[in-house]
């Protein structure tokens, strides 16, 4: 397994803007599928947007396309998730995950959090209106 640290959480009026990182060890990152997630308190952890493992395929929640882009860098072992326009509805703990994909995982839906079998330990991002 891959180990994932994120960075970039932070406080943020409306509107504005954050860059977050997930940098992961390993000499294999550029073989892996990438998944931002995100869990608010009180609910349950939702999907945020994932890129395939060469960047060629991209995923959204619905909730966040048109405002976050997600990118990786497989010279920097670094999957990025760049946001603009921010909500108050936005304020969660965001999560990086990875899928080595394996023959069981690589066939499961990007959106899905079963996909990803290494998690970083999560950036906090609040929003304030």
């Amino acid at each position: 397994q891959v180990q994932l640290v994120e960075s970039g959480g932070g406080l943020v009026q409306a509107g504005g803007s954050l860059r977050l990182s997930c940098a992961a060890s390993g000499r294999t990152f550029s073989s892996y599928d990438m998944g931002w997630f995100r869990q608010a308190p009180g609910k349950e952890r939702e999907f945020v947007a994932a890129i395939s493992w060469r960047g060629i395929s991209s995923y959204y929640a619905d909730s966040v396309k048109g405002r976050f882009t997600i990118s990786r860098d497989n010279a920097k072992n670094t999957v990025y998730l760049q946001m603009i326009s921010l909500k108050p509805e936005d304020t969660a703990v965001y999560y990086c995950a990875a899928d080595r994909r394996t023959v069981s995982t690589r066939v499961v839906n990007f959106r899905e959090g079963k996909k990803y079998d290494s998690w970083g330990q999560g950036t906090q991002v609040t929003v304030s209106s």
